[in-house]
């Protein structure tokens, strides 16, 4: 008797220490598919780089109802049958609570075609496109943090059109990404009465462009509005210039201007104007680029560049952040999707953010700068 009685005393004793001791924070891993390898490895790299300049800032500050977050990436080569392959494992293995910073209209399709997002019942936040038919899709569990193509045009068409050009051209790349921005480009163009006097597109994964450097430069356009990556955009520009075409050339938020400058030189680069859907990650007005700039000091990323990109991720991770707040210290995957769908007017910092059921976009940010001849981006 009195055995038993020592027994169920020492299993009080033991289960009020245990209710008396914090709970362990958990570990919320989120996976990110993206390319590391390939043409577009610097878009892969720095996207990755501004998520996890957030996710190290929130963790030093103890977490997100003192979770801390993992971020846990693999390569996909810029390939959309990869993506969808690799996504999968991620899903198998790790069991994340979000998906985040998949790069390229192709391969965002591709996981929408194949119902992913839908089966998991997982949130994908932030994409590296602005496609329509990613945007416009009506997917439940799809969160972009960047204005559209469509959005990214029309700033182009209306700033050059303001200043009496008329005549057109678009070089594109010839995939899903490159046709949804010719699309766009013909109806805004359309739209403000102007004329498309030529449209030449490139192969995804290469710069073999010499075909639509010739196309163009015959057509004689006063502005070439280009749909592509940075290494073509880069080779496009340059053997653009050495055939004597001195039209404005204006790329898509995707081809990152420094980046052009270093590959080309400065000299043929300058002048080259591109959209940003983030703001300047040089300036000081900004608060949201105040807090990215201290804290990539305070944690140092290695073998990245403060650039527009990077900002895109931290953005991105930043509303990712907002609504794991939101859904509380024991998120699911869909606690965390329909907090995010409640955000409205969030302020990330002098930049606001919102969604519901039937918008998908967080927010239309859209900036035009140019490149001096030091290589860099100016306003």
């Amino acid at each position: 008797m009195r055995h038993s009685v020592h027994r169920e005393l020492r299993r009080l004793l033991a289960a009020c220490l245990l209710t008396s001791l914090p709970a362990l924070a958990a570990e919320l891993t989120i996976a990110q598919v993206a390319p590391f390898s390939g043409p577009l490895t610097p878009t892969g790299t720095h996207l990755r780089a501004g998520a996890q300049l957030y996710f190290d800032a929130v963790n030093a500050a103890g977490g997100i109802h003192g979770n801390k977050l993992k971020l846990q990436s693999r390569d996909d080569g810029y390939k959309a049958t990869e993506t969808v392959k690799q996504v999968r494992e991620l899903l198998r293995e790790g069991q994340p609570l979000a998906l985040f910073g998949i790069v390229g209209t192709g391969n965002v399709e591709a996981i929408l075609k194949e119902k992913v997002l839908d089966e998991a019942g997982i949130p994908l936040v932030t994409v590296r496109t602005g496609a329509s038919t990613v945007v416009k899709s009506g997917n439940p569990w799809l969160f972009a943090t960047r204005a559209s193509y469509a959005a990214e045009i029309d700033k182009i068409v209306q700033q050059y059109e303001t200043i009496g050009y008329r005549r057109f051209a678009v070089f594109y790349q010839n995939d899903p990404f490159g046709l949804d921005g010719l699309a766009s480009a013909e109806a805004s163009i359309r739209k403000a009465n102007g004329e498309l006097v030529a449209k030449a597109g490139y192969e995804k994964n290469t710069t073999e462009v010499a075909a639509a450097v010739k196309a163009i430069v015959a057509a004689g356009p006063q502005a070439v509005i280009m749909v592509s990556n940075t290494a073509a955009s880069a080779e496009f520009v340059r053997q653009s210039r050495a055939a004597g075409n001195l039209a404005q050339f204006v790329a898509l938020s995707v081809t990152d201007g420094p980046q052009v400058a270093e590959k080309i030189g400065k000299e043929v680069a300058k002048g080259l104007a591109i959209t940003q859907v983030v703001p300047d990650p040089s300036g000081r007005s900004v608060p949201l680029i105040r807090e990215i700039q201290e804290n990539f000091a305070k944690f140092r990323p290695q073998d990245v560049t403060l650039n527009h990109t990077l900002v895109e991720g931290y953005l991105g991770a930043k509303i990712l952040g907002e609504g794991l707040r939101r859904a509380g210290p024991n998120p699911t995957r869909k606690k965390l999707r329909d907090a995010l769908e409640q955000i409205r007017d969030y302020d990330v910092g002098g930049q606001y953010v919102s969604y519901s059921a039937s918008n998908r976009v967080g927010t239309d940010y859209v900036d035009i700068t140019i490149l001096n001849k030091e290589g860099k981006l100016l306003r």
